[in-house]
């Protein structure tokens, strides 16, 4: 499953979690993990030919240490920009609803 961050380092940020639980990616089996990572690449693709960006992120945090906030497991694919710094979690508001549909269609042209 994918969906668009509520709290987005930029416009395109989506998360790809599978469908069942698992908190870290130790916990998933090998399969399922490889079968995420397939949608994360069919996801990264439709946001560089949707967004356009300069490059993009692929991260995925396991335990507090490493802030993980949500404990089930998904992968950020964030959308970066030329010379731009990597926020930390509390520096990110809350999308608005109408610019996240805005995005998501340009996105989904391409899924």
């Amino acid at each position: 499953m994918a969906f668009l961050d509520i709290r987005p380092v930029n416009d395109g940020h989506t998360l790809v979690i599978p469908k069942n639980h698992y908190e870290t990616i130790y916990d998933i089996p090998d399969d399922e993990i490889a079968y995420v990572y397939r949608v994360v690449k069919r996801v990264a693709s439709a946001i560089r030919d949707g967004v356009k960006p300069d490059g993009l992120s692929v991260t995925q945090h396991n335990g507090r240490a490493a802030m993980q906030r949500v404990f089930h497991l998904h992968v950020h694919v964030i959308p970066r920009y030329e010379g731009q710094r990597f926020p930390r979690p509390d520096e990110l508001s809350l999308a608005d609803r109408e610019r996240l549909e805005e995005v998501a269609k340009k996105i989904r042209k391409f899924m």
